[in-house]
């Protein structure tokens, strides 16, 4: 998560994003898979052919198109962040308070989602605890 000062456009802001996505995995990017907002995109030249635009015709094979429907499921997430986490209105100041709001906001996001895990995971010990526990009928 990052947030980036001004309203910039989408594709022109993959030159600072790609290697520090880099950085923070570890590993070369093999394809990056993104909306139309990126096109026109000013990605490093040695990604220029890693970068697949949904409704892109050439170079795009099955297995690639199938990543791309599949990259839609991100779009709920980009909701829920706005709408469930306060990203919709930023109450901090300036490009700071940018930064720390996107930042938190997608810390509640995985926080929320790791209560949830926790809560099922803590449901099946208990569920599995009662069953052993049971008396058995005579």
């Amino acid at each position: 998560m990052k947030a980036l000062p001004g309203n910039p456009y989408d594709g022109h802001t993959l030159a600072t994003v790609i290697p520090e996505m880099e950085a923070l995995v570890g590993n070369t990017i093999a394809r990056m898979l993104m909306d139309k907002g990126y096109r026109g995109h000013n990605a490093p030249p040695d990604y220029k052919f890693r970068v697949f635009i949904s409704g892109q015709k050439r170079g795009v094979t099955p297995r690639i198109k199938r990543q791309l429907r599949r990259r839609s499921a991100v779009e709920p997430v980009i909701g829920h962040l706005k709408e469930e986490h306060r990203m919709g209105r930023n109450y901090l100041w300036h490009r700071r308070g940018d930064a720390a709001n996107a930042v938190l906001a997608a810390a509640g996001y995985n926080f929320r989602r790791l209560i949830h895990w926790l809560s099922i995971l803590w449901r099946l010990f208990f569920n599995t605890l009662l069953a052993t526990l049971q008396p058995v009928p005579v």
